[in-house]
């Protein structure tokens, strides 16, 4: 066999090994940006904790949960579809169950307490379910988490929202529901 074969052999042989070390998810497409992060723009779904106020109905005012269901369950009314709804268009929805007979022109507020979880896993010191805050990233997720074990990549996470798998940088914009995982690095 000729001498330069036998080199291009030999590298190939080497490299082999390297080529499997890349860290799982780091051939996946990025994540594009956050949709749900405004919260004019943020899709209710369940889980999600809200206040809601009637003027002039202190017995309907109170704290509601989004349900498995993805209704909310009121008085006089009954069950309202709140998920995949943004605040103002649940406020005009309670709004006009509340005009078909009970209240005259209803004034409704809601407001979010508490957003559905995000999880998180992998190479994290307490991996688990915590609670979403407004404008997170992976960074501030990992923090939350206890941040990076000694084997964590730090320098991507891979992160599932709805059904797909996608590579996420540290600054990186999070949603509710979201599921991250902190890789572990070969190197």
């Amino acid at each position: 066999m000729p001498v330069p074969v036998r080199m291009i052999l030999a590298a190939l042989l080497i490299m082999l090994p390297l080529a499997a070390c890349s860290s799982q998810g780091s051939g996946l497409p990025p994540l594009g940006p956050a949709s749900n992060t405004d919260e004019a723009n943020y899709k209710l779904g369940a889980g999600d904790k809200l206040h809601i106020a009637v003027v002039g109905a202190d017995d309907l005012t109170g704290d509601y949960a989004v349900g498995d269901n993805g209704g909310v369950s009121m008085a006089l009314i009954g069950d309202v579809q709140a998920k995949g709804l943004t605040r103002a268009q649940l406020e005009k929805a309670i709004a006009d169950k509340l005009a078909q007979g009970y209240i005259k022109n209803p004034k409704v507020s809601v407001a979010i307490l508490t957003y559905r979880p995000f999880y998180i896993y992998g190479e994290v010191q307490k991996p688990g379910e915590y609670s979403y805050a407004s404008g997170m990233r992976v960074m501030s997720a990992v923090a939350t988490a206890g941040g990076f074990t000694y084997r964590a990549n730090q320098n991507y996470a891979v992160v599932t929202r709805n059904g797909q798998e996608r590579r996420a940088s540290p600054d990186a914009p999070i949603e509710p529901d979201d599921i991250i995982k902190v890789p572990e690095r070969y190197f």
